[in-house]
């Protein structure tokens, strides 16, 4: 892009924000160690040796660069627009997290940090928090809602066997919101030797631009798999990405802001269905803007300005905030922002199974419930590129549960 003056990927300013969204909402506490930060990433933005060290990991640790898949037989089931999906379920770890985590650790072990603090929903940025602390010898603490812990118990173990301490959160709901509240809690209490690793675009000033720039691997890959596929310089038509905090979709989104041919659509989980009842996470839809966790963002709040819990099947969207990002490019009307209700996304899953042997995680499923919406719709010249940003098997009990598939009996007989 020549006219950088009007390119959408200048974000943020100087103060951190984007448009009226993100800015710095901290403790005195926490300022010096803010900005220690942000000068640390600063210098090793232009650092070959940083970069050199992650593109390293990327690729033997991580197994990066991760596949662009055309689902063909996905594509003849549903009709019309031809689909792929980028397959970061394939990383070391399950997720697209471990992408941005490996990125803040290096950070954090150059500012001689050797204690990381983690919060986590689905569990997917815990694993990936505590996997790589146990790479690098790191002490690691994760905090997680108390109502987390029990659905998606099966991480609960892998970060214990990892080495991590999880911290289940019973404030609140017990959910993801109640887990960052408590991590801002003991950063503040801890900041010498301690690195907050946020995992999501969330977050006080340079938390959301940093998240994104590690996760932008995601969309660059994309653009020369897609090229090696389809022919030099086609352009996905459609990006597509679920969305808690945003962190995936940021990642699959940013390489293409500046692309105007491309449709950028995010997802958000609509839980029972976006109406008064606030049974939903759906942020951008049925939310307004605030101040939540050090930034100004879309959030579910009631009339007083106190956020509500939200709800979602999906434990990685169950968070009543956005990214400040998307609400900027949400505003702009450069992406647009829809929901999926938990029926929907249950069914995504099983198709997903069935047509191309996925097992995918309940966050993904909502993108693609809404691919499965648009896709019968377009001409079949119409190229989708869905992120498959985690892997179903932390997921299995809650979808039997909901599906009502009885896991003590292998033949599925409803108990």
């Amino acid at each position: 892009m020549d006219d950088l003056f009007n390119s959408f990927m200048n974000g943020p300013d100087e103060k951190g924000r984007f448009g009226e969204f993100g800015g710095r909402f901290v403790s005195e506490t926490l300022m010096p160690l803010i900005l220690d930060l942000e000068a640390e990433y600063e210098n090793a933005k232009t650092d070959p040796t940083f970069w050199a060290e992650m593109d390293d990991l990327w690729k033997n640790y991580v197994g990066r660069p991760s596949p662009l898949y055309h689902a063909e037989r996905l594509s003849d089931h549903l009709g019309g627009a031809k689909i792929y999906l980028k397959r970061d379920e394939l990383n070391h770890t399950g997720a697209h997290k471990i992408n941005n985590v490996l990125g803040q650790i290096i950070l954090a072990r150059r500012m001689g940090k050797t204690r990381i603090i983690a919060e986590t929903g689905a569990g997917q940025h815990g694993v990936a928090t505590a996997t790589v602390c146990a790479k690098f010898g790191l002490k690691c603490v994760v905090y997680m809602g108390a109502h987390d812990v029990q659905r998606q118990a099966p991480n609960v173990f892998r970060m214990r066997l990892l080495g991590a301490e999880v911290v289940p959160v019973t404030s609140g709901r017990g959910t993801l919101k109640d887990a960052m509240n408590d991590a801002l809690r003991d950063w503040v209490t801890n900041v010498h030797e301690t690195f907050y690793c946020i995992g999501t675009v969330a977050g006080p000033h340079p938390y959301p631009a940093m998240v994104r720039d590690f996760q932008s691997i995601i969309g660059k890959e994309v653009r020369w798999q897609l090229a090696e596929q389809e022919g030099e310089g086609r352009l996905p038509d459609t990006v597509i990405a679920a969305i808690g905090g945003g962190s995936n979709a940021m990642g699959l989104f940013y390489e293409f802001l500046d692309d105007k041919a491309v449709n950028i659509i995010g997802v958000e989980a609509g839980g029972k269905g976006v109406n008064d009842d606030m049974e939903h996470c759906a942020s951008l839809t049925g939310g307004r803007p605030g101040v939540l966790h050090g930034n100004r963002t879309y959030l579910l709040q009631d009339d007083d300005g106190q956020i509500l819990e939200g709800y979602s099947i999906s434990a990685g969207l169950d968070y009543p905030g956005i990214g400040p990002e998307h609400s900027w490019l949400h505003d702009i009307g450069r992406a647009e922002y829809v929901s999926i209700t938990d029926k929907e996304a249950l069914e995504a899953f099983q198709l997903s199974c069935s047509t191309e042997g996925i097992i995918p995680a309940l966050e993904p499923c909502h993108a693609l419930a809404h691919v499965m919406k648009i896709a019968p719709k377009l001409p079949s010249d119409h190229i989708i590129v869905m992120n498959m940003c985690g892997r179903g098997d932390k997921d299995v009990q809650t979808v039997a549960r909901h599906l009502g598939f009885d896991m003590s009996d292998t033949e599925g007989r409803t108990a």
